[in-house]
């Protein structure tokens, strides 16, 4: 652990950073690799305090991915980072047959995760990225909601043998956990118990959702929020036994309503316990330039907006 405290707003790649930083000086067999974005990522601190084993490869992402499979090859392990869009998009098809077909010890940090890259616009937000690397085989996917999750997240990935995908954010957002907070891979988190609705998110948004509860809790709904980091592999156990207890399920995620969080939780429950679920998060469009509250705002993902759409789709 690195020791690093965060309280009030903070970015996730805060996290990111510190905990590849604590991994640099416990682990000689770390290597970071990055794609011309190592401010922006998170990954500049690795690169200052251990520059032997830091490589910078250019806009060459392809490039990077096949050379993090060569130092795996060698028994490192290397966590190469750039923008998730980037990483699940130009290089995908390195990512599925060089390192996962193979089963590679390679991670993967995914920054600007969702919409709150803000201004960069469209382009630059990964809104496909959870659905385009959790269907590879081998691969495992972690949404982490702040600094002291994705930091968490970084240990598990390094623990864990095998391809891993950790998606983070730029913006800061707030710091709801703490240090001793239980994180495991795998397993999901119970941050609040409802007995009306059954809320499950994954990454910062989640504070939004807490949030949410708040309000409609003044509407006499009670609801159960969970914090589902590990998106790949799901805690079925976990899902199916809050689900249970619930009259209708809501996912909320920034990301295409298709193919992450929601698609994992309703394909699960469509096989072993049929339930109304909802998935909330960016409906078949692309993201927009914006200021991160202005484009929560607009795609309905902040606590009020998210409130009113929860209370309007559940089953009385």
């Amino acid at each position: 652990m690195s020791g690093k405290e965060y309280a009030g707003l903070v970015s996730t790649r805060e996290g990111f950073s510190a905990g590849l930083k604590a991994l640099g000086e416990k682990h000689e067999d770390i290597y970071v690799l990055c794609a011309d974005l190592s401010e922006s990522t998170g990954t500049a601190g690795f690169r200052d305090e251990y520059p032997d084993r830091f490589i910078e490869m250019g806009i060459s992402e392809q490039d990077m991915v096949g050379t993090a499979a060569g130092l795996a090859l060698c028994g490192k392990v290397p966590f190469v980072s750039t923008y998730g869009i980037f990483l699940s998009g130009r290089a995908w098809d390195q990512v599925r047959n060089t390192v996962c077909y193979m089963d590679l010890d390679v991670k993967f940090g995914g920054a600007h995760g969702g919409i709150s890259v803000g201004p960069d616009g469209a382009t630059h937000q990964a809104l496909e990225d959870i659905a385009l690397m959790r269907v590879i085989p081998n691969m495992s996917v972690i949404v982490p909601s702040d600094a002291y999750e994705t930091e968490k997240a970084v240990y598990a990935a390094y623990e864990r043998k095998g391809p891993v995908y950790i998606r983070y954010a730029r913006e800061k957002t707030p710091v709801y956990t703490k240090r001793s907070s239980p994180f495991e891979f795998g397993k999901g988190i119970t941050v609040k118990q409802g007995k009306d609705i059954a809320i499950f998110a994954c990454g910062p948004v989640i504070t939004e959702v807490i949030a949410s509860a708040g309000i409609l809790k003044t509407r006499g709904i009670d609801c159960g929020v969970f914090n589902l980091h590990t998106i790949k592999p799901i805690d079925e156990k976990f899902v199916l036994a809050h689900a249970s207890a619930a009259k209708t399920v809501f996912t909320v995620e920034e990301h295409q309503t298709a193919g992450g969080l929601g698609s994992a939780v309703s394909e699960l429950l469509s096989m072993k316990l049929p339930r109304k679920v909802v998935r909330l998060g960016i409906d078949d469009r692309f993201g927009e330039s914006g200021s991160c509250a202005e484009l929560m705002k607009h795609f309905g993902l902040d606590a009020e907006s998210l409130s009113v759409r929860i209370e309007r789709e559940m089953i009385p």
